[in-house]
């Protein structure tokens, strides 16, 4: 019997430890809109819940849809991930490496570009950055809705 309690404790504890991770990167949840030179950028992110957070975000030039993403930020083999997919391709996991009450830092160092996305909040204005190769880009975003 005190091993089954055990066992209960170490799962309740894991479960746990998840759900606390990946619900600190909640500062992220929201409607975002920005510009980007000609471009209209949204970036729409759930609230965490079950271990999860899913996103999508769409760039509009011109009155046409030119690009979208569908993310998400869930637990992979006991790491948090970023799983980008970019276009409906398939996804591709950064996982990651920093955070604090304001930002997250995702890497994945075999990947082509980015190597590196970064998620900062300051107030009502999240920064989102890509990098990798020398090459960085910020994309600026404004709340829009809670």
């Amino acid at each position: 019997m005190p091993i089954m309690v055990d066992m209960r404790l170490f799962l309740l504890c894991a479960v746990a430890a998840f759900g606390q991770d990946v619900a600190k990167l909640g500062w992220m949840a929201g409607s975002w809109t920005g510009t980007r030179g000609r471009a209209s950028i949204e970036e729409h992110w759930t609230q965490p819940n079950g271990n999860a957070m899913l996103a999508v975000s769409k760039t509009v030039v011109g009155g046409k849809m030119v690009e979208f993403e569908v993310l998400r930020v869930v637990v992979k083999d006991g790491a948090i991930v970023y799983v980008a997919q970019p276009g409906g391709r398939p996804p591709t996991d950064f996982k990651l490496t920093s955070s604090t009450d304001n930002e997250a830092v995702f890497e994945n160092p075999q990947h082509d570009f980015p190597k590196l996305i970064r998620y900062k909040r300051d107030g009502d204005n999240l920064t989102a950055s890509i990098e990798g190769g020398g090459k960085k880009i910020d994309f600026e975003f404004k709340r829009s809705t809670p």
